[in-house]
């Protein structure tokens, strides 16, 4: 699982998974999830944890540690060599990680993949409530200030949905990346 592989992976629409053995296999969803930048749903009650200050956002502090505590489930597409090729990756600036902090401790975080205007969204985790909610807020306003057009969730769940999430048929999504890869832009 190289960076090479991985790039070329999410330039041609697809993403990785690991199967509970480790094996790896590369995927691409038919529809495709995927959060307009101007549609993230906002609760009132994010938006006054937002106001408060209550967690810290930091962005790529610890990715190794971000992209381990979201392989932390029961079952989990993240491997070990799924972790070693987005670190070399991240390594590259092509991984990135938004981090919540609170008193100092990293407790919700999210990471994912940069190439040209598009973000791929691969995973977020939260250890204190709403944590992870506040990392994709502030990584939404870190894409629209940077002038991004995509952030790919890959496949839609309930949760994402209520986040503002939407399906996309995968021909329409193809054609996004490829006008978003034809962007220049710097995440950090």
């Amino acid at each position: 699982m190289t960076p090479e592989i991985l790039e070329s992976c999410y330039r041609a629409g697809a993403f990785p998974m690991a199967d509970r053995y480790g094996g790896i296999q590369f995927y691409r969803s038919d529809p495709r999830a995927v959060l307009e930048l101007d549609s993230l749903h906002v609760s009132k009650s994010l938006t006054r944890i937002v106001r408060k200050g209550v967690y810290e956002v930091r962005v790529d502090r610890d990715f190794e540690r971000v992209i381990r505590a979201c392989s932390r489930r029961p079952e989990t597409w993240i491997s070990e060599e799924i972790i070693r090729g987005f670190v070399a990756l991240h390594e590259e600036g092509k991984a990135h990680s938004v981090e919540a902090y609170r008193d100092d401790e990293l407790v919700g975080g999210l990471y994912g993949v940069t190439l040209g205007g598009a973000f791929m969204g691969e995973s977020m985790f939260s250890w204190m409530r709403d944590a992870s909610k506040i990392c994709l807020v502030s990584l939404v306003e870190r894409l629209e200030e940077r002038g991004y057009v995509l952030l790919d969730c890959q496949i839609q769940n309930d949760h994402l949905a209520s986040l503002g999430a939407v399906e996309i048929p995968e021909h329409e999504y193809l054609k996004r990346l490829k006008e978003a890869l034809k962007l220049s832009r710097s995440f950090i």
